[in-house]
């Protein structure tokens, strides 16, 4: 086959999983044995790589950039264009079909929300499950370790990890059947020094199962942020459904550290919530934080502060791009996993 015929055949193949996947997207059954594929393999997919003390998935990502860069430059500084086109093409189909076996295909999953009551949202319960976990958090923050600034400090991060693992067996059985492979892998992000300045707290690698988190984070973030990226592990590829399952994971944690992040982490999202409402009242609860929170707090800000950039815009535009285009609502609301925590609340007794 001649090396133009190859291109054409290549960007074919490439426009035909686009329409396939979209058709797959559409129909429950297929999405269903996408579902239970990821269970059955998901295991031995975390083994693979867990036991290596680094982010393989995050060398995969430097190779496939730096093998993208030599191909781009290779067709525009030689004449034979098409053989190095037609290898871009055949790496895209190869990651694509990967990507889309492994992970994209979870996105189009039956909504968790679909699981529960149906749940008026009234401003008045959001604020007083606002109170709640001010309460909640006040109490948790009172029994957390501070460093010498009296910021908020992980104790044993290993112990966080062991616990999110063990809770993840322990999930509501009306929301979710899916189990913990009970296989550690979670990574430190190579990426920090770029990352700092996109507002990623953590990410998910579907090539390697790999549940990556940024280490340069305040302490507040971490612990959550692990909970949150290991729901991703679990088989839950929407962000605000990975953010709920992780709510579930550290919500009833014996685990301290994690209790605390967890809580803190449900009150901030219902302040940023409710600040579209009554920013009297978001003011109101701030000022009741106990005074370890508000140092929390600003630690927070002044991370948030001094890594502000064009980056974080740029990456916060794609990004909602991208979980819009799987179904998502977009990395800027909040509304769906707020409307998760109230339909979860009255049946909270269920059997787990």
């Amino acid at each position: 086959m001649k090396i133009y015929q190859r291109k054409r055949f290549w960007a074919g193949i490439l426009l035909a999983q686009f329409l396939l996947f979209y058709l797959f997207s559409k129909v429950e059954f297929v999405i269903s044995i996408f579902g239970k594929f990821f269970e059955l393999q998901k295991r031995n997919h975390q083994l693979l790589f867990s036991k290596i003390p680094f982010s393989v998935g995050d060398l995969l990502y430097i190779f496939i950039i730096l093998l993208g860069i030599f191909s781009i430059l290779k067709i525009i500084r030689t004449q034979n264009k098409n053989k190095y086109f037609t290898a871009i093409l055949i790496g895209i189909n190869i990651l694509y079909f990967l990507y889309q076996c492994f992970w994209g295909m979870l996105y189009f999953q039956r909504p968790i929300k679909e699981r529960l009551p149906n749940t008026e949202i009234k401003i008045s319960k959001v604020k007083a499950l606002t109170l709640e976990y001010l309460q909640r958090s006040k109490m948790s923050r009172k029994l957390v370790q501070e460093d010498q600034h009296g910021v908020f400090k992980i104790k044993n991060q290993r112990s966080i990890e062991t616990e999110i693992l063990n809770q993840q067996n322990h999930l509501p059985f009306h929301i979710t059947s899916k189990k913990s492979t009970s296989v550690y892998s979670f990574k430190r992000s190579s990426f920090t020094t770029v990352i700092n300045y996109t507002g990623i707290l953590g990410y998910y690698n579907p090539f390697t199962a790999e549940a990556q988190y940024n280490s340069a984070l305040p302490a507040t973030y971490i612990p959550f942020t692990l909970a949150h990226e290991s729901s991703h592990q679990l088989g839950f590829a929407r962000e605000q459904e990975a953010n709920f399952i992780g709510y579930l994971i550290g919500n009833n944690s014996e685990n301290l550290d994690l209790k605390y992040s967890t809580e803190y982490f449900v009150l901030k999202s219902l302040l940023n919530y409710l600040q579209k409402d009554d920013v009297d009242f978001v003011k109101s609860v701030i000022n009741q934080y106990s005074e370890g929170m508000k140092r929390d707090r600003n630690a927070e800000k002044m991370f948030i502060k001094k890594h502000e950039g064009i980056l974080d815009i740029i990456f916060g535009y794609t990004n909602d791009l991208f979980l819009k285009s799987n179904q998502q609502e977009g990395s800027i609301t909040y509304s769906y996993f707020i409307d998760l925590l109230l339909q979860y609340q009255p049946t909270s007794d269920h059997s787990t």
